[in-house]
């Protein structure tokens, strides 16, 4: 169980709709809970897990970089990109050159790479559907939302990849994401691997508590791969996809408003021993033969 006193947090961002927040202002707001952080406190992981990583955040890696680099050329915003010239990049100059462009808060690329995510950006405006999702007239990147939750009285937060700026009508939200499968049978595996259906839930009931949307508000996912021909699949969940969702939310905000009011964020086990069987197939087999 790991007990820790709470630090004096920097000023949060208020509540309401923002428009201009940068990610980074987003990210380093700990009072409250967002999508991501809400499937951090439920198991595999635990509460423990959650709060060391929102005290140790991770710095910029290689294999996220990619994806970030695509985010920014589909969407239009984001950090700067940057070509780092050469085939090496284990050089002395070509370190140097990449650490002064993450200092900068950019992303070092290497010529194939920014060739494949203009590509990859290209085939996401030939695509009819998604073209029409993104389209810049009729929306905007990136916009940052913060609520109170009304059971709890935690804030909650939300960071929308891209929001629709439609008067009148249902709000359909697109949320983009790059894979390496983007067939919908690997998606399927995915939404329970990652969580996504948490994610659509928690998007959505955001759209509502900010005044955006009503019960109709629907998230849509943007899955792209990022091999050529950097194929598209739009998806949207059915209704127990969703619900599910929504009931393993409610249970991390119940989660992590308990923590923020103890100041105690429990690991694994930390009062009683975990009592585990084998795995059903293991257990099947094993009976099979053995007993």
């Amino acid at each position: 169980m790991t007990t820790i006193a709470e630090p004096k947090a920097p000023e949060a961002p208020a509540l309401g709709l923002h428009d201009d927040l940068s990610n980074e202002a987003y990210h380093a707001d700990k009072t409250s809970l967002s999508s991501s952080g809400a499937r951090a406190l439920l198991p595999p992981s635990c509460p423990a897990r959650f709060r060391y990583d929102q005290d140790h955040p991770q710095p910029a890696k290689k294999t996220f970089d990619l994806g970030n680099a695509a985010h920014k050329t589909v969407l239009g915003n984001g950090p700067d990109l940057e070509v780092v010239p050469g085939a090496r990049w284990d050089t002395s100059k070509a370190k140097a050159h990449i650490a002064e462009i993450r200092e900068r808060g950019g992303i070092p690329l290497k010529d194939h790479e920014m060739q494949m995510v203009n590509e990859m950006a290209e085939a996401i405006r030939r695509h009819p559907l998604a073209s029409a999702l993104l389209e810049p007239a009729f929306g905007a990147p990136e916009q940052s939302g913060f609520w109170i939750d009304g059971p709890t009285g935690i804030r909650r937060r939300v960071r929308f990849d891209w929001l629709p700026s439609i008067q009148s009508g249902r709000l359909i939200i697109p949320d983009y994401k790059t894979t390496a499968d983007a067939s919908s049978e690997a998606f399927q595996k995915a939404l329970d691997n990652y969580g996504y259906n948490c994610q659509a839930a928690w998007y959505e009931e955001a759209a509502q508590a900010l005044g955006l949307g009503d019960q109709t508000t629907e998230l849509l996912f943007i899955v792209q791969e990022k091999t050529a021909p950097y194929l598209v699949n739009v998806v949207g969940l059915d209704f127990f996809a969703r619900e599910i969702g929504r009931a393993k939310n409610r249970a991390s905000i119940e989660i992590f408003a308990d923590c923020q009011r103890r100041g105690v964020w429990p690991g694994y086990a930390d009062d009683n021993p975990n009592y585990l069987a084998l795995p059903g197939w293991a257990e099947n087999r094993d009976k099979e033969i053995y007993l």
